[in-house]
Parts: C-alpha cells; sequence; structure tokens
C-alpha cells in the first residue's frame, strides 16, 4: 500500500476542515468527514460526508473504522472512542490522551510547569467560591478548565465586583499578563519525529468577541526572540511527542520574556495566512505530517496580514457579502469564504489574506479591507 492510498477520516466538517480537503485533494487524498450538521462548509465538496456527533462513542468509532487515519479539526470530540480505534490499529493523530490534557486548560498549564516550558502565574479552582478565596490581586482572566474555545468560556475579572460572576466550575485563573506582543508560532512533527517550525506572526484580538481580528506575519521582533519563540513551539511538541500540526500561543512580555498562554493541536486561525504567505501552507503541513511524509517548506513567500471576517454585531440571518467586489480589485488580496449561509454576531465567516512585499503596505490594505467588507444579513 502506497503512503498516499490510504483513507483519511476528519472529526468537524468546518472551516478547518474545508481548507484542509481543498489541499489534500492535490495529492488525490481519500478523505471522509463527520460533523453534526447537514450544511457544515466541507458538505458540499467532501468525497463522503457523514452527518453525525462526534461526541458520540459509537458513531465515532464507526466512522473511524471506516478510515485508516483519523484526525480533528475541533478539540471537543469523544476521545474514549479515539482511545479503541487505537487499540484497532488505527493511526489517531493527535493522539487520544494529547487531546485529554489539551482540552482541559489547568492540565495544559500543569503540564508546562513540569516540562519546564515558560507561562505565566496562575491558580486553579474548582468553583467560584474558590476563586474569590484565592484571588489576592486583579485584574485576573478566568477560563474554564473544559468546553471553552474561540473566547467562549474565558471571563475578565478586572475589579472586586466581578468576582460575583465569575463562573462556578471548575477553572484556570490566570494573572493579566503586562504583554509586549501577542505571538503564535505553528509546529508540526511527523511520526518520524521530523518538525517544521514556521515564523512567528503577531496576534491582535477583537476586544468584544475576543477572537483574532488581525494577524501579521512575519512579527515584528528581533530575531533572538523569534528564534526563542519557534524553540518553545518545538520544546513543547516534542515534549507532548505529538503528530500533527500544533498552535502555540504565546505572550512576548514587556520584559522580553516568551510565557506559553494555549495550544490548539489542529490548524488554527493564526495559521490561515500560510496558504498565500508561506511556501507550505498550514492545511498542507498537516496532511504531511499525519501521513508520516516528508514535512514542507515554511519560508514566508512575503509579508502578510489576515483578517478575519466575523459577521457583523447588528445582523442575524442569510448572509450577504458588501463590499466583496471591491477589496477584490486590490492587488494581493486573496478572500476566502467558509460557505456558511447564514451569519450571526461574530460568526467567523471567512478570511482575508493580504500580500504585499512591503509589510506596512500589507497592514494598511488590511484596514481598507476590514473597512470595506462587511458580512450582513
Amino acid at each position: 500500500m502506497s503512503t498516499l492510498n490510504r483513507t483519511i477520516g476528519i472529526l468537524g466538517g468546518g472551516q478547518l476542515g474545508r481548507m484542509f480537503l481543498q489541499e489534500s485533494y492535490n495529492y488525490n487524498a481519500r478523505v471522509r468527514v463527520l460533523d453534526p450538521a447537514g450544511d457544515a462548509p466541507c458538505a458540499p465538496i467532501a468525497p463522503e460526508f457523514v452527518q453525525g456527533s462526534f461526541n458520540d462513542y459509537q458513531t465515532v468509532l464507526d466512522f473511524g473504522r471506516a478510515c485508516d487515519i483519523v484526525t480533528i479539526e475541533f478539540e471537543h470530540v469523544n476521545t474514549e472512542a479515539l482511545h479503541q480505534l487505537e487499540k484497532e490499529g488505527k493511526k489517531v493523530y493527535p493522539q487520544p490522551h494529547i487531546l485529554e490534557l489539551i482540552k482541559d486548560k489547568g492540565a495544559q498549564k500543569a503540564f508546562y510547569t513540569k516540562h519546564g516550558i515558560p507561562t505565566g502565574p496562575y491558580f486553579l479552582a474548582e468553583n467560584a467560591d474558590e476563586v474569590r478565596q484565592k484571588t489576592t490581586q486583579l485584574p485576573v482572566f478566568q477560563k474554564l478548565r473544559k468546553g471553552g474555545y474561540d473566547g467562549y468560556g474565558v471571563k475578565p475579572l478586572r475589579v472586586a465586583a466581578d468576582l460575583d460572576s465569575a463562573f462556578d466550575e471548575p477553572s484556570l485563573v490566570e494573572e493579566l499578563v503586562d504583554f509586549e506582543k501577542e505571538l503564535s508560532v505553528i509546529v508540526a512533527r511527523n511520526e518520524k519525529g521530523e518538525t517544521a517550525v514556521y515564523p512567528a506572526v503577531e496576534m491582535v484580538f477583537h476586544p468584544v468577541a475576543n477572537m483574532v481580528e488581525f494577524l501579521a506575519s512575519p512579527a515584528q521582533i528581533p530575531a533572538d526572540t523569534e528564534k526563542k519563540a519557534q524553540e518553545i513551539a518545538r520544546q513543547v511538541i516534542e515534549a507532548l511527542g505529538m503528530v500533527g500540526i500544533l498552535a502555540v500561543e504565546m505572550f512576548l512580555t514587556k520584559t522580553g520574556e516568551i510565557w506559553v498562554n494555549e495550544v490548539a493541536p489542529r490548524p488554527h486561525n493564526s495559521g490561515h495566512q500560510t496558504i498565500e504567505g508561506n511556501y507550505c501552507s498550514q492545511y498542507e503541513m498537516h496532511f504531511r505530517s499525519i501521513m508520516n511524509l516528508p514535512l514542507g517548506c515554511t519560508d514566508i513567500v512575503q509579508p502578510s496580514v489576515m483578517v478575519n471576517l466575523l459577521g457583523d454585531p447588528a445582523h442575524s440571518g442569510p448572509a450577504v457579502y458588501e463590499g466583496l467586489e471591491e477589496v477584490m480589485q486590490i492587488p494581493g488580496v486573496y478572500v476566502h469564504l467558509y460557505g456558511k449561509t447564514h451569519t450571526k454576531p461574530y460568526r467567523k465567516m471567512g478570511h482575508v489574506t493580504i500580500l504585499d512585499a512591503d509589510a506596512a503596505r500589507a497592514l494598511e490594505k488590511a484596514k481598507k479591507v476590514k473597512a470595506t467588507l462587511r458580512v450582513v444579513a
């Protein structure tokens, strides 16, 4: 059996799976997709789309048994079924025990501490009373240990009155980091243990939705800081022993330290620009890594800026893209729509990557795109 003649199963049929499908088609890959939504972004383009819950043990088990390799585009899946698939000889990447670790933000932090990976001050709490008892200074950020993603399950506690509305569930509480920049480094590892690390990117988050609004590649940081960030990302994936692609989100503090914030064991929002901006996209790199193929070149083709295309906060309903033709006239603009028919406030509906030989000019174009292109109903 050739290395390419294997069936890949993806748990999750959203935009990440859709972009993975688009890249994997270049290798004539056989891909199956499982998602509970019949109108998921992958549904119209997947060679085989199975509608079903990725949280249901038997559904995941049956789906995975028809695949050679099972991967994810979303962490919150049934890992018990994935463990069983491993026992039956299926390749599951990222490995189920790593998914279980990463799904628990408290366990993540403990892992960093154990392996000497720099991270910010934190404590764990079982309930809201414990948060109030243990909090000695404000502001802090409270994150649910399980179930949070894309800004959900995160609550800033800035003043004493905010403690009254703390999550009454097991959570991670972090001191507010006085950071200079928020960075992300994408790193990949195959079954042979080979690794490939992308240059660091710089992220700017939406003040309300708490999702990446702008992303600049490369990050405007000194060469020694870049090297350190890449070394830390490699340290994390090697300590995990993970196969696949991993996004490592970091804080660059005002004193020049780099602290790992959290990781995502899959293609990530902070790597979308790699489709046009780097020689090998994060989606092709994920394909290469889980197939145990040679890893691709991570070098930057041109400086780029990525803009998340979010649903307008005042609109819900069938999606309409205002300003699309205007931004398509700008040189170096690449629009990616995710195939979602309905918009709602701050829903991820697409992204736009802007390339330019001059990083400052790319940013100016990105600001124009942001001001022009809107998703309304």
